[in-house]
């Protein structure tokens, strides 16, 4: 099944989830208070986003590759770390998703990552045409901006992007859509900011310029970390929060957001910025109180009551 819209001004954008692998979480890095041994495997959850403005074009968007399907591949301080992971379950990925449904990787325009942590950067060779996109700040990562980290996984891989299929987004505080470093790769991306085109998100980006498909700023976890609010209906919209939050008890407000001590003593926190984070979750809290269906990457619960909307699915209906 798949949710889809149209209204005078906008094109249609039918949405889709694609499995991207399953992995297991000590939850007392996400979340307290909590038992300390308490583990939980969620998925790593990616999306099919398309858009067909008024002229019947189709833009294909991935949002999120998920995990790595060869963990091999990783580089060897990641393999490293995610042994902490485990067990873990990376099939099928994003390419076997989209070809459930009848796509390969040549038909996505654009890939947009929410962030560049390991478990959602799949494997960005499998995509040979497709453009990516990365919020500001992300590309400095690469250059090691990330090592003074702790909590979250401090590696990020320095070739992981094809530097001339690359967009870095511009600060989200300056008035450019796009860095002007990367916008001579860009071809056919409209890059109107909609500064107030939703309630409760400061920073947006409006791709196709009715206001269908949003990139959000939403900082605290990682530098570069963006949402995506998606306009389904003419009074429906799905946001999808990336790693925002990694249960949905932060969201509720059941749970606060987990810290602990690493072996050197020092408090860590799963987000770069915790009260950032908290500032974000509290954003998108209102948003689902006004009425927007919220996703996040890792959420099992969601992903076990809406199997009906991943990819390729075909329910069959009862005569």
């Amino acid at each position: 099944m798949e949710t889809s819209g149209r209204d005078s001004e906008s094109g249609t954008v039918t949405l889709h989830a694609l499995s991207a692998g399953h992995f297991t979480l000590p939850e007392y890095q996400f979340i307290s208070p909590v038992v300390e041994t308490a583990r939980r495997t969620v998925p790593s959850l990616a999306f099919l986003i398309q858009h067909a403005n008024k002229s019947g074009r189709i833009t294909r968007i991935v949002f999120d590759l998920g995990l790595r399907r060869d963990t091999n591949r990783y580089a060897e301080p990641i393999r490293k770390y995610i042994t902490t992971r485990r067990p873990m379950t990376t099939r099928p990925d994003v390419v076997e998703g989209l070809a459930r449904g009848g796509l390969t990787p040549r038909d996505i325009d654009y890939v947009i990552y929410s962030h560049v942590h390991w478990d959602h950067i799949g494997e960005p060779r499998d995509f040979p045409d497709s453009i990516f996109i990365v919020g500001y700040g992300a590309l400095d990562l690469r250059s090691g901006a990330g090592a003074k980290l702790r909590g979250g996984h401090p590696f990020f891989e320095h070739d992981l992007l094809p530097e001339s299929r690359t967009i870095e987004l511009s600060d989200p505080k300056e008035e450019r859509g796009v860095s002007s470093a990367h916008q001579s790769s860009v071809q056919n991306f409209d890059t109107t900011r909609a500064l107030t085109a939703f309630k409760h998100l400061p920073n947006t980006l409006d791709l196709f310029g009715d206001g269908s498909v949003l990139i959000v700023d939403a900082p605290g976890h990682l530098a570069g970390h963006i949402n995506i609010s998606v306009k389904v209906t003419d009074d429906r919209h799905v946001y999808l929060a990336g790693d925002a939050f990694h249960d949905r008890r932060l969201l509720t407000g059941e749970k606060d957001i987990g810290t602990w001590r690493d072996v050197e003593g020092h408090v860590c926190c799963i987000h770069a910025d915790r009260q950032t984070a908290a500032e974000t979750i509290d954003r998108i809290r209102k948003l689902e109180l006004d009425g927007v269906e919220v996703i996040a990457a890792h959420d099992p619960e969601w992903e076990n009551l809406n199997q009906c909307r991943f990819f390729g699915v075909t329910i069959e209906t009862q005569p």
